[in-house]
């Protein structure tokens, strides 16, 4: 029998990188504690590594800085196409006026 995918939440995967990293525990031990799978705490861990080094990862972050970074890039990307749209409609009434106005 298959058994089902869990998930977990950025806080749960957080914490669970935080005992090998912060605490000391080894991937094993920290693995049985948690009932959670090698492969993924070591994913894990070596996220909140990279993270806590100042890369901004490609999925959901785990640290509190790396989600506002994540935010901010969000907002940033929102701000631009609504800027290119903008402009766009500016370029278009500024072409329509000059047509009207002949």
């Amino acid at each position: 029998m298959a058994r089902l995918r869990r998930s977990f939440s950025t806080e749960f995967k957080r914490e669970a990188a935080a005992l090998v990293v912060d605490q000391g525990y080894s991937v094993a031990e920290a693995c049985r504690s948690l009932d959670v799978g090698e492969t993924a705490l070591r994913r894990w861990v070596d996220q909140f590594r990279a993270e806590r080094g100042g890369i901004t990862p490609k999925t959901k972050a785990l640290t509190p800085e790396q989600q506002r970074i994540q935010e901010l890039e969000r907002q940033v990307n929102r701000l631009e196409r609504e800027k290119s749209i903008l402009k766009k409609a500016t370029a278009l009434l500024m072409s329509d006026e000059m047509n009207h106005s002949r």
